[in-house]
């Protein structure tokens, strides 16, 4: 879906990217993650179209984004951080206007405009005031109107930015449904644990630069070298700590009650032969499954270290 090639880009003699290069593919959650200033911002609105590169290449669906502006528009979505809202207008008016810049029109407007407003949970705020909705509520507007020509690739700076826990919790909920509907999205986001549990992929940038890419469990090993399991067993856990003691890979553990999480070096097949140690030696393991790596840790030992 998305193709990004050596791309760089500077204002002054300030350098924002340094040779970007990533790909996407069809139907991911990508998770954007950087420092203030390392490049994120200036990435998503070249990939938008919005902002022009030095050098590079980018490609969205096989469409040039750098040389074919025009037929990119109909492809991405584009939710800045920082946006604005017509306060004068209803929600439901909001996401009409926006639908007749696309020559969609009359009934058909309407239509798609309570849709969009269904999707985002704010069907029941259709003929409210703009300037009456809470952030959270103005945040998913802004969504509903990044997808009213219905693309392919939805591209969101800071989506939850000054959301409350709940209002977070329903735009997780929202691009979720939107992956399951075929929509690609690239995300921004400084609530680091809360881009773990949605995102298939996540790419940490600094200083104009891709770091560190991967799932989160591959960019954690590769930060600290060791992945964490958690173990659940039945009975005998005083035993299975024992076996996994005596486990070169293991490197740490720590237990509650019945339950383990081993930290160890490697990945599935160090976790599979880890699991088949256990069972061969009668312990009666009832769960086992990849522990969800701390992404600001990782996030900050990766940073650091490439300073």
């Amino acid at each position: 879906m998305l193709v990004i090639k050596n791309l760089e880009k500077s204002y002054g003699n300030f350098k924002a990217l340094n040779g970007v290069n990533l790909e996407i593919k069809k139907g991911e959650i990508f998770g954007f993650i950087g420092p203030n200033g390392a490049g994120k911002s200036t990435t998503m609105k070249i990939i938008s179209g919005l902002l022009s590169a030095d050098s590079g290449e980018v490609y969205v669906d096989g469409i040039d984004a750098i040389k074919d502006n025009k037929a990119l528009k109909d492809k991405i979505g584009y939710m800045p951080d920082f946006f604005g809202v017509y306060d004068n207008l209803k929600a439901i008016e909001y996401l009409e206007f926006y639908a007749s810049i696309y020559g969609i029109l009359g009934d058909e407007a309407r239509e798609l405009a309570m849709d969009l407003l269904e999707l985002v949970n704010l069907k029941d705020k259709w003929d409210a005031n703009v300037d009456g909705l809470s952030r959270g509520m103005k945040q998913r507007l802004c969504l509903a109107r990044c997808l009213v020509h219905n693309p392919e690739l939805l591209i969101l700076d800071e989506p939850a930015s000054g959301m409350d826990p709940r209002a977070r919790y329903e735009m997780k909920g929202i691009l979720k449904n939107l992956r399951e509907m075929g929509k690609t999205i690239i995300v921004s986001s400084h609530i680091l644990s809360e881009l773990g549990e949605i995102c298939t992929r996540i790419g940490i940038i600094k200083n104009g630069s891709i770091v560190c890419e991967g799932t989160v469990e591959e960019v954690t090993l590769m930060a600290s070298g060791t992945a964490p399991i958690n173990i659940t067993v039945m009975e005998d856990a005083d035993k299975a700590i024992s076996i996994l003691r005596e486990i070169p890979e293991v490197k740490e553990m720590s237990v509650d009650e019945n339950k383990i999480t081993a930290s160890i070096v490697g990945g599935d097949k160090e976790a599979r032969d880890l699991l088949k140690t256990l069972v061969s030696k009668d312990i009666p393991v009832i769960s086992f499954s990849r522990a969800a790596g701390n992404l600001e840790e990782v996030f900050i030992q990766i940073t650091e270290e490439n300073k």
